[in-house]
């Protein structure tokens, strides 16, 4: 049987059972997802109490997880193109429980440090690179158009739902296991992830388009997908915003932990519960953003719940101990969920809005704008903490949340009802 023969089959075979091949791919990753979040409380928790890391030190492990997006992130869209979907997510899955597993087996060694924490960060990062962007290019063959909001929205409600889950039972596992050894269920949640996509069809790659064909290098098929968010009248300021809110995304990252253990002395159980908060709100807003949409449009949807994560962000740094905790809470729940809502409108508009022979690139190119200044909030953080206090480094990440907004409202977005 020849290699179109099958193609073709695989792809009818995805039509044909669109409904049981996207649960597989949501059940994969949502085991994936869960597994990621109690490595999001363990990791910074064992560089904090276990290794007596700095803040700046707890800002490169963060920023080492997202600087792959400034080494790959824009090669990765034209990667994604040239390699079959199933098998490249197959592939990173396995390199990331690989990585995550080394640090089980170091502690059990006695061998770990900060070093290997931050190697592990950046193997990890650059397999999520491709993952991710694999994963926004595979969503669109898995449903019908008309479905992607929908569809978006409950992966984004999943994530939320792992982002609450996940810290509330990675703290309790650190407090019974130790960091380290609570790291082995993101190790075993890949596997299962990769089983999982191994068993989907594989995806109908795209034709490529007629500048590509021309021009097979690498450099032009980048340059084309950069061209398209740089000229597009939405995706750009889309973008922009986003941006900026990853800034301020990077520096909770670093912040949060930082602030909970050594400010407001939480032990690592409340750490935990106080970080899923903002899976809370992710919840909440990823389940209201279909009638948001239908109710307001999309492009009213994503400036206010822009305006409504600024305002939130300004809670976090006013909260105490004690059960002045509940105000980092509410803050973190209303930051996320606003936050969420902006995601899951832009990623449809993208999907919906770019030519197919593109969708991978302009995805790469959104997310290497963007997710590349996660690791500048993230050290930014560290750096002002160790200066000022996490307190007020605090506060100045929750007054930098403003950009986002100001920047959507200064775009043509403010006079949209509807993105599209």
């Amino acid at each position: 049987m020849s290699t179109q023969t099958v193609d073709t089959a695989a792809a009818e075979a995805i039509r044909g059972n669109r409904a049981g091949v996207f649960w597989r791919y949501w059940t994969a990753s949502t085991v994936s997802r869960l597994g990621d979040q109690v490595t999001v409380v363990a990791l910074p928790l064992i560089a904090v109490v276990t290794l007596h890391a700095s803040a700046i030190q707890v800002g490169l492990i963060t920023a080492a997880a997202y600087v792959a997006w400034l080494l790959l992130g824009l090669p990765a869209g034209v990667l994604v193109e040239r390699v079959p979907l199933r098998g490249l997510q197959v592939t990173m899955d396995l390199l990331r429980g690989a990585a995550v597993a080394s640090v089980p087996l170091a502690a059990a060694l006695g061998v770990l440090g900060l070093a290997q924490l931050i190697v592990v960060a950046l193997l990890v990062g650059l397999a999520n690179v491709l993952f991710d962007v694999g994963s926004s290019t595979f969503l669109p063959s898995l449903v019908a158009k008309e479905q992607l909001t929908s569809r978006n929205s409950l992966i984004s409600g999943s994530v939320a739902a792992t982002e609450l889950a996940g810290p509330s039972l990675g703290g309790v596992l650190v407090e019974l296991v130790g960091g380290a050894s609570a790291m082995l269920l993101d190790a075993v949640s890949y596997l299962a992830s990769a089983a999982l996509l191994r068993s989907l069809p594989r995806a109908e790659q795209p034709e490529p388009s007629s500048v590509a064909s021309q021009h097979p290098g690498i450099r032009e098929q980048i340059r084309e997908g950069w061209q398209f968010v740089a000229r597009h009248p939405v995706i750009r300021p889309c973008v922009v915003g986003a941006t900026a809110v990853n800034i301020v995304y990077g520096g909770l990252m670093t912040l949060t932990p930082v602030f909970l253990v050594r400010t407001l002395e939480a032990p690592a159980a409340a750490v935990g519960a106080l970080m899923a908060t903002g899976g809370v709100g992710s919840v909440i807003g990823a389940t209201l953003t279909p009638r948001l949409v239908a109710r307001i449009g999309s492009g009213r949807a994503l400036c206010w719940s822009a305006v409504i994560a600024s305002a939130f962000a300004l809670l976090l740094p006013l909260a105490g101990s004690g059960w002045a905790m509940l105000v980092f809470a509410l803050g973190s729940a209303g930051f996320y969920g606003g936050v969420v809502v902006t995601a899951i409108v832009t990623r449809t508009h993208r999907q919906t809005q770019t030519p197919p022979e593109l969708l991978s690139r302009v995805m790469a190119t959104a997310r290497f704008v963007s997710w590349s200044t996660i690791p500048v909030g993230a050290l930014a953080a560290g750096a002002a903490a160790s200066t000022f206090g996490p307190r007020t480094a605090l506060l100045l990440l929750a007054l930098a949340s403003v950009a986002s907004p100001a920047i959507l409202l200064a775009s043509p977005i403010r006079r949209m009802r509807d993105l599209a």
